[in-house]
């Protein structure tokens, strides 16, 4: 037998979409914001780096970061967020969701900020402590994944709940667009400022000294959207599922909400009492209970996720044959080093207004009307036959750029109007409130590592067979056309995988997690 739902929560559940909901949205969503632009703006100075720091006199074309160098200083970060969504959904659980989610903005601030003063006598002690600040900026943004979620999943109503947690999600594509933009004008000033030739024409004087500000500006410039949030932050109250069925404080909740509410709400002490002696809320996440409630999920949330980034982290592998195609970024002994990061920020800048921004957004607009699972399987579905027909024909669109670069848009399009989004919204739905962010943080570390395998795992398969032809620094692969066909097939496992996970859509959280069945409940799959 069901029980009844607390009054506090009840009132969440029904309360009219109103202006707490997306100040909430926009605290959590500028955490996103802000994990999106540090991410994402390393890729926009690699070249730079490269430039200042390992071009050889007299060589042909300028310096790039070696591929031992670059993997570290591109994935260090993703390591450190792999660590920090494992670490902080845990905390996030223990502690609260409200005093973690301080201290994750306060070193995202703190390394964004250190990142850009990178120091060092070598470019070696330079990428090393520029290495250092990044993965604890990634530990950092890892707890903003399972805290984000969770508490934006515990404030909303259960109507409008889905589209709130992908709006969340949806500014990490502004974080993109905003490192793009941002990039652009730091790198038109310093190119108009300091005007040089190209790197064809005077090697020595392509790359002016001015240009070591412009990566350290690009970087730093991170911490300035997830400073303006800390007072905003720390102003939240603690999410009443977390102050009444973790913390046991029913009085507190019931005050909280009222406040954010403006409604009278009854503190229900001995409600409280009763559903925390019951079965469904003594489980832990390692026994039998949570294996046979929720083993299943947990299966389905963690290999979905790990599996869309395998593929959507693997965009790069194909992405600089898009953006030469279109003739976006031309050969870069034509350029000099600040015109170099312009070329590359305007095509990541028009990327994400074609195809990634509406993606996300595409989302938010449907999540809440078909659902989460019928999203998910659609998106997986058509990332798969635009990823097969990306690689099975692949000669003939090397010919053919405007095809190619339509197939590329459309699969990533799909991503983001597809699991990209609900693999973050769901997690946060279907686990019982004392283990929500513990779970979403082994869901969002199951993706992480799906995303060091596929921007950096297949950077080296994807190499070419012929050892003449591969990139400077890394040995033969199975080719760019077999890489893509195992992706293609990794998308295809996606949407089998699926089928494991529980539509959530128009549920409240305790009904999509089963905490209301009492424990001589049968529970039922769903």
């Amino acid at each position: 037998m069901a029980r009844d739902q607390l009054q506090v929560l009840n009132a969440l559940d029904v309360a009219k979409t109103q202006l707490y909901h997306f100040t909430t949205i926009v605290i959590a969503g500028m955490g996103f914001f802000t994990d999106a632009y540090d991410l994402f703006s390393i890729s926009l100075v690699a070249k730079l780096l490269g430039r200042i720091y390992y071009t050889k006199a007299g060589a042909p074309k300028p310096g790039v970061l070696p591929p031992s160098v670059s993997s570290s200083v591109t994935g260090v970060a993703l390591v450190g967020t792999l660590i920090g969504q494992l670490f902080f959904g845990w905390l996030g659980d223990k502690m609260g969701r409200k005093k973690v989610y301080g201290l994750t903005l306060i070193i995202m601030i703190i390394c964004a900020v250190a990142s850009g003063f990178s120091f060092g006598h070598t470019p070696k002690g330079v990428m090393a402590s520029l290495c250092f600040f990044r993965f604890w900026l990634g530990f950092g943004i890892g707890g903003d994944y399972p805290l984000s979620a969770t508490i934006m999943a515990e404030y909303a109503n259960k109507k409008t709940r889905g589209a709130f947690i992908a709006a969340v999600f949806a500014m990490q594509g502004m974080g993109i667009l905003f490192s793009g933009i941002i990039s652009l004008i730091v790198s038109t000033a310093f190119d108009r400022k300091y005007p040089t030739p190209t790197y064809e024409q005077n090697p020595a004087l392509s790359t002016p000294p001015e240009a070591d500000y412009v990566w350290r500006i690009v970087l730093m410039f991170g911490a300035l959207p997830a400073a303006l949030t800390f007072y905003w932050r720390m102003k939240m109250p603690e999410t009443a599922r977390y102050t009444a069925l973790i913390a046991k404080n029913a009085k507190q909740a019931a005050a909280d909400m009222a406040k954010v509410l403006n409604v009278e709400l009854e503190a229900e002490e001995e409600k409280v009492e009763k559903i925390s002696k019951g079965k469904s809320n003594n489980f832990g996440l390692f026994s039998r209970e949570f294996l046979r409630r929720h083993g299943l999920h947990l299966f389905g949330t963690t290999s979905t996720w790990f599996l869309l980034d395998i593929a959507f982290y693997s965009q790069n592998l194909f992405q600089k044959d898009v953006l030469s195609a279109i003739g976006w970024i031309p050969p870069a002994k034509t350029m000099n080093g600040i015109h170099e990061v312009f070329r590359i920020a305007k095509a990541q800048t028009l990327i994400a207004l074609c195809s990634t921004v509406p993606g996300y957004w595409f989302t938010v607009a449907f999540i809440d009307i078909v659902g989460r699972f019928a999203i998910q399987l659609m998106g997986f579905f058509f990332m798969t036959v635009f990823m097969f027909a990306v690689a099975i024909p692949y000669e003939h669109w090397k010919t053919h750029h405007l095809g190619f670069v339509m197939m590329y848009a459309l699969t990533f399009f799909f991503a983001n109007f597809g699991p990209n989004a609900t693999t973050f919204v769901v997690p946060a739905e279907i686990f019982p409130a004392r283990l929500r962010s513990t779970c979403h943080g082994i869901s969002a570390a199951a993706g992480k590592a799906g995303a060091i395998i596929g921007a950096y795992g297949f950077l080296y398969a994807a190499q070419n067979q012929d050892k003449a032809k591969t990139d400077a620094g890394y040995p033969p692969g199975i080719g760019i056309k077999n890489a893509l066909i195992i992706l293609g097939c990794i998308n295809a496992l996606g949407m089998i995988c699926t089928f494991a996970v529980p539509e959530s859509n128009g549920k409240s959280l305790e009904e999509a997690s089963q905490e209301t069945f009492d424990e001589d409940d049968e529970v039922e799959g769903v």
